[in-house]
């Protein structure tokens, strides 16, 4: 890293949230670091400090995860999110992906796998485990069974699909294909609705899927 990532960790369990705090000092000592108790003091955090990462626990007090991924999107849109959490990842991280979600850790996770999940988020913004990735090619898999998924976008809509996950706006695609924003942002609904997603970061993944 050639500047000092920061990075802010969000959870009600103080024991869990110093845990976390000197598992990062000791794999990132660069690293400036900060930390929240509950959804209040994370919103707090994110309108006084930018940060390159935010590590949250889902299960926190006065709020939710949903309202905070909203939050942090009009706040900070560029801040990646990685969900520490220490519910079933097969069962949950799907989900969470879904609401906004960057990434997924469990809790139970070794030294050498928070390590590659801090690097895959800090460099690529996204880490998912072996095992969500399994999860999320089955998902696609059955549902391009049943008609739907990848297989059932059209040319136009796979095009537009594979600009967005180059990160390109809605306004530029439109300039590069020569059609309206409203046409493209249309596309884009039509895409997310076949492949049942919520997001760019879940397009992301299994557009990436699919390619390998």
């Amino acid at each position: 890293m050639h500047k000092e990532v920061r990075i802010l960790v969000a959870d009600d369990h103080e024991i869990v949230r110093m845990g976390i705090l000197r598992m990062i000092e000791k794999l990132k000592p660069k690293a400036q670091l900060f930390e929240a108790k509950d959804y209040p003091s994370l919103y707090d955090m994110i309108t006084k400090e930018t940060f390159d990462l935010a590590i949250i626990d889902v299960n926190m007090p006065n709020g939710s995860f949903q309202e905070a991924v909203n939050f942090i999107n009009l706040k900070q849109p560029e801040l990646k999110i990685l969900v520490f959490s220490s519910q079933d990842e097969q069962l949950y991280a799907l989900r969470y992906l879904k609401m906004g979600a960057n990434g997924y850790l469990n809790k139970e996770a070794s030294e050498s796998k928070i390590d590659t999940a801090l690097n895959a988020m800090l460099e690529n913004g996204r880490y998912i485990s072996e095992a969500v990735k399994d999860a999320m090619l089955m998902a696609t898999l059955n549902e391009q069974n049943k008609g739907s998924g990848i297989e059932a976008l059209s040319d136009r809509e796979l095009q537009i699909a594979n600009e967005l996950v180059k990160g390109i706006p809605v306004k530029e695609i439109s300039n590069i294909l020569n059609l309206h924003t409203s046409t493209i942002s249309t596309y884009k609904n039509r895409v997310f609705e076949k492949l049942d997603i919520k997001s760019i970061p879940e397009l992301v993944e299994i557009i990436k899927l699919y390619n390998e």
